[in-house]
């Protein structure tokens, strides 16, 4: 079987490098290194209009971190500490996912990837966490936080097997001042933060539609731990994941509190 051909949404930023400085696409090389040594081939989508055709060549989509989503997509006004907005970008990914999930595609997001998806369908935005909250550490760095992952969810299946009947606890790194506010239609919230904010979301799975639906606030990217994207990977291979234990999405201790 050929290598699984996976798609990376990237940035479009000022950048230097040796002696240029110019507008480049780029991506951290992490998300590449954990693609290619779980058995896929990356290829960086840059947010271009058009770019959703390259789906027809691809296996599975990650969509990756970033700056902040243009609060007009959501209907809110702009928040003070809203920053680095990239119409492009949005535009780019919210036709990747719309058609990725219309073919099936097995989709992976991470962060910024989390909440393109919530609002993609139907969900808006906390447009900034309060301070002081471990979410956001110094700029340019990741902090860890634990995560509370939901019985038998899809998650809890590849995070923590063994404890699919009672969920389990995750130590996680951290680099982000937004957070989902109303979940999206079809969603289910699948970790949370001490605070209660939501660190994972799942598409429920259909007659062989969003068979890997996932998305988490977090970075994985960042961590010594593979088996996030290894998943994606394994999936859009041909492979099968572990069945949920059961239903999913009722946060321990109570509804999931707004932070506007």
């Amino acid at each position: 079987m050929s290598a699984p051909v996976i798609g990376l949404s990237c940035y479009a930023e000022p950048a230097r490098w040796a002696a240029w400085q110019a507008p480049a696409a780029l991506l951290p090389t992490n998300y590449l290194d954990q693609v290619t040594e779980a058995g896929g081939i990356p290829v960086l989508l840059p947010p271009v209009p058009g770019i959703a055709a390259s789906l027809a060549r691809l296996d599975g989509l990650i969509l990756t971190g970033g700056g902040d989503l243009d609060p007009a997509s959501y209907g809110a006004q702009r928040h003070p500490r809203t920053s680095r907005v990239s119409p492009e970008r949005d535009q780019a990914e919210l036709e990747l996912l719309a058609d990725a999930l219309a073919a099936g595609l097995p989709v992976l997001g991470i962060c910024r990837g989390m909440q393109l998806l919530n609002v993609a369908r139907g969900g808006t935005l906390c447009q900034h966490l309060p301070e002081g909250t471990g979410h956001a550490p110094a700029p340019g760095t990741f902090g860890r936080h634990p995560v509370r992952l939901a019985a038998g969810s899809l998650l809890t299946s590849i995070l923590s097997p063994g404890d699919g009947a009672t969920g389990a606890e995750l130590i996680v790194p951290t680099a982000h001042h937004q957070a989902i506010d109303q979940l999206g239609d079809g969603l289910t919230a699948t970790a949370w933060s001490a605070d209660g904010v939501i660190e994972a979301v799942e598409l429920a799975p259909g007659p062989a539609r969003h068979r890997f639906t996932l998305a988490v606030q977090w970075h994985p990217e960042a961590d010594d731990d593979p088996r996030l994207i290894s998943a994606l990977v394994a999936v859009a291979a041909g492979g099968s994941l572990p069945l949920p234990a059961g239903a999913a999405g009722s946060q321990p201790g109570g509804a999931v509190p707004a932070h506007r």
